[in-house]
């Protein structure tokens, strides 16, 4: 389904909004503040939706090229479903092993074992491998 633009109101959207290639934090802060806004909107006109998929794509291209994840470590990934969740190591006892067990993979003195990425796997609902080193 196409859906047609009113120009008039697209146009003055454009000269209102500027958007353009994003190259600055600044120029990102703005941007995410008109799609902030833009959500914040109960229904949009097809032509605020289409100055919306505009900026999200703009802010994508600029973060994509300018914050570079960190690649996940298993121990990272339990840490933050942790937190996440406002989990407690006791929370895991029995999951993956004992409280002594449990105290060592929290703390990254013990690797998550295969099992024990099954269980947490299982726990969390997320993929098992998301808590092995490959």
């Amino acid at each position: 389904m196409t859906v047609t633009l009113n120009k008039l109101e697209y146009g003055a959207l454009l000269v209102d909004i500027q958007p353009k290639v994003i190259t600055t934090e600044e120029e990102n802060d703005r941007a995410l503040s008109i799609v902030e806004n833009l959500l914040a909107e109960e229904k949009l006109s097809p032509e605020k939706e289409q100055i919306l998929r505009l900026l999200v794509s703009l802010i994508e291209k600029f973060e994509d090229q300018h914050y570079q994840l960190a690649a996940s470590t298993p121990h990272s990934t339990l840490i933050h479903l942790m937190e996440e969740r406002e989990l407690r190591q006791t929370d895991l006892v029995g999951i993956i092993g004992s409280r002594g067990v449990v105290s060592e993979v929290v703390n990254g003195k013990r690797p998550i074992s295969k099992a024990q990425a099954k269980s947490l796997g299982s726990f969390f609902s997320v993929d098992p491998s998301l808590f092995v080193n490959w």
